[in-house]
């Protein structure tokens, strides 16, 4: 893969843990509340062949993108509830590229997982935002990747997930003059 190509992948970089803090909390807290205006803001007056562009040679199209954020971070939340709920619980990966393909993404406007993503993120942070500090050390088991994940990491996953894809959906405009 050439330099250029990772770039465009990973506009911002990779997750990088981020040991705990209240500040952290709250700078990662923000990124969540604030994703479903940002990701709006992104794809703002962009016309149908716009949001069918890929944001990069084999990549998804910004229609694609905004659906995969909301199919995500649905996950997310299940996940996050279920590391809440129960002792290391084993979470559920799914196919993302094959759920990218499927007729609801396809077919359906992208306003209507922004509209989901609005409402999906006031829920998440309800559950979020009055937890203990030890409660952030719960974890759930990813059985694709062999490991336990903190909901911290969970959370701080996910606060970057959202950057990263809108950050594919601001590059691309700026590269072509959008």
């Amino acid at each position: 893969m050439t330099r250029m190509a990772e770039d465009l992948r990973y506009p911002i970089g990779t997750f990088e843990s981020q040991p705990f803090s209240e500040t952290q909390k709250k700078k990662w807290l923000d990124d969540i509340r604030s994703l479903p205006e940002i990701l709006e803001q992104a794809i703002l007056n962009l016309d149908e062949e716009q949001l069918q562009s890929p944001y990069r040679e084999g990549g998804w199209t910004v229609h694609q993108l905004v659906h995969h954020v909301a199919d995500s971070h649905l996950n997310a939340y299940c996940r996050f509830k279920l590391g809440l709920t129960e002792d290391n619980p084993v979470i559920r990966p799914y196919e993302e590229k094959a759920w990218a393909v499927l007729d609801d993404v396809r077919i359906l406007p992208v306003n209507i997982s922004l509209t989901l993503l609005h409402a999906l993120h006031i829920r998440w942070l309800g559950a979020m935002r009055g937890l203990a500090p030890e409660q952030w050390q719960r974890t759930v088991f990813h059985p694709g990747q062999q490991i336990s994940i903190t909901l911290w990491d969970l959370m701080g996953s996910y606060a970057w997930h959202g950057k990263h894809h809108v950050a594919h959906i601001s590059n691309l405009r700026k590269r072509n003059h959008w």
